[in-house]
């Protein structure tokens, strides 16, 4: 729960998201990052590209619908901390309810990614991977819904 490391994680479905659609991440799909990234058994049933619709995938997964509710509520605290140390520092950058990727810090991100384990780089790289994967659903209460999430 490293809020340096998460907010790294926070950037990555950011930058995924906004290579996806240039509106930027919803704050409240950003809430969904953590949970779903950091608990490895959801992390390891994501589907390995976007053709598989979150839909699709939340259907065949119904435990991991639930886990990921049940996770994100108890996350809350974490991700806000997370959003905060990554916007004092000028990594994200929130702008009318959208989370963005400040693109200045990508040399350090991809810098501090490089000297890490194999399974921290894969959180990043599941990070930006749910961005792309959210920006193709559709608006964040789309996603929240499918997921079982309320706001």
């Amino acid at each position: 729960m490293n809020p340096a490391f998460c907010a790294l994680l926070l950037w990555r479905a950011a930058k995924g998201y906004v290579i996806a659609n240039s509106e930027g991440l919803s704050f409240e799909e950003a809430f969904l990052i953590l949970p779903m990234v950091l608990h490895r058994t959801t992390r390891e049933t994501l589907p390995r590209d976007t053709r598989t619709s979150l839909a699709v995938w939340v259907n065949s997964n119904p435990l991991t619908q639930g886990c990921i509710a049940t996770h994100s509520k108890s996350l809350v605290p974490f991700t806000r901390e997370c959003l905060l140390f990554g916007g004092i520092r000028g990594a994200l950058q929130i702008e009318r309810g959208r989370l963005r990727p400040n693109d200045d810090w990508q040399q350090r991100i991809d810098r501090s990614l490089r000297d890490t384990s194999e399974e921290v780089r894969l959180c990043a790289k599941r990070a930006e991977f749910l961005g792309k994967w959210f920006a193709q659903t559709g608006d964040g209460m789309t996603v929240l819904a499918l997921i079982g999430v309320r706001p």
